[in-house]
């Protein structure tokens, strides 16, 4: 499955079968979390058979069931923490549609069960990953007009707008879709609105238009994942 078909066809799901993550699957999502960590230079932990997280009342207020296994997104805090998050957690989640799983990003329906991963000092939990083979496959989200997320003086090439047609695909809280591309010759800003984890929003949305635009059409400015 390539990149822009994990796009196409990964949705939220909250609801997951009671089965273990394969070993070959499970062992090249850990090596792809360890490829992210060190790129990135976030603490990414995945987190095995710990069905605690997403017992509480809070998790069956956000109608989530059978999550056993999930991905802590941590790192250490700085100005950059949400946007880093946001970027390479959503690489690991579309590589875990690859790999066959389903995921569901959450920030606040889950207790932080601080025995099941570790927190350096000067590290913080941005947030955690849901992940496993759920009951379904999920579904789609409304999505806005490019025109009401995107803007240019010019007309749009092609490359530019399968860049924002990708980001609209992405998961963002509450799908607020809180951002702004901006076009300027080939290169191509990115602005987060206001709202609640617009900056992790803004590093989803930031490697979807990366994939749909290909890395090599344009340039960003400033650099934000860095």
């Amino acid at each position: 499955m390539e990149l822009l078909e994990a796009i196409e066809k990964r949705h939220s799901v909250r609801s997951y079968e009671d089965r273990e993550i394969a070993p070959a699957v499970r062992d090249e999502l850990s090596a792809f979390i360890q490829q992210c960590n060190q790129e990135s230079g976030l603490h990414m932990q995945l987190v095995l058979n710990e069905p605690k997280a997403f017992g509480s009342f809070k998790a069956h207020y956000g109608t989530f069931s059978g999550v056993k296994n999930y991905i802590a997104v941590i790192g250490n805090k700085s100005a950059s923490l949400e946007e880093r998050c946001g970027y390479y957690g959503e690489k690991v989640v579309l590589k875990a549609q690859q790999l066959g799983l389903n995921t569901c990003w959450t920030a606040m329906t889950y207790s932080k069960i601080k025995s099941a991963f570790q927190i350096d000092p000067g590290e913080k939990l941005c947030l955690v990953i849901a992940v496993g083979y759920g009951k379904n496959q999920g579904t789609g989200h409304k999505i806005k007009e490019p025109a009401a997320v995107a803007r240019s003086e010019k007309p749009w090439p092609d490359w530019f707008s399968k860049g924002v047609q990708a980001a609209l695909l992405a998961p963002t809280a509450m799908n607020q879709q809180k951002f702004t591309f901006i076009l300027e010759e080939n290169t191509v800003s990115l602005k987060a609105g206001i709202g609640f984890y617009t900056k992790v929003d803004l590093g989803i949305v930031k490697y979807h238009f990366e994939i749909g635009a290909g890395e090599n059409n344009f340039h960003w400015t400033p650099s934000r994942h860095s």
